[in-house]
Formats: C-alpha cells, structure tokens, sequence
C-alpha cells in the first residue's frame, strides 16, 4: 500500500489547472460532471489503490466542508 502524497508533487501546477479549465471550455454543467468523472475514474484505475483512493476520497469530502463554510 502506498501512502497518500498531500505535499505539493505535480509540476507546473498552473498549467495544468489552465488544461484542466481548456478540457471544460464549451461544456454544459452536465457534461463538464461527466468529464469529471471520466476522469476520476480515469486516474483511480491508473493509481489502482483502493486505500489511497478511499483516503483521497475522504480528505476532498472534508475539503467540501470547509469550502462551504468559507463560502
């Protein structure tokens, strides 16, 4: 079992927020969710962990939270 990595670790993190935004662009809401999961489905099979990707899964959940309090 591998550790969850929560330290930065992804170089150029600005361009690819601004590729991950471009994938968006034209999209409904809907079809943007879509793309969404796609993609978390996408990268949890490439990780293939299910431990890391349950912690994943809790820390963005708590993330949620504190994102609607300051919200």
């Amino acid at each position: 079992m591998s550790a969850l990595v929560t330290t930065p670790n992804l170089p150029d993190p600005d361009g690819f927020y601004a590729e991950l935004l471009a994938t968006h662009k034209g999209l409904t809401e809907a079809e943007s969710h879509a793309l969404n999961a796609q993609l978390v489905m996408i990268l949890a099979n490439h990780l293939g962990d299910r431990e890391v990707l349950s912690e994943a899964l809790a820390l963005a959940r708590q993330g949620m939270g504190e994102a609607q309090v300051s919200g």
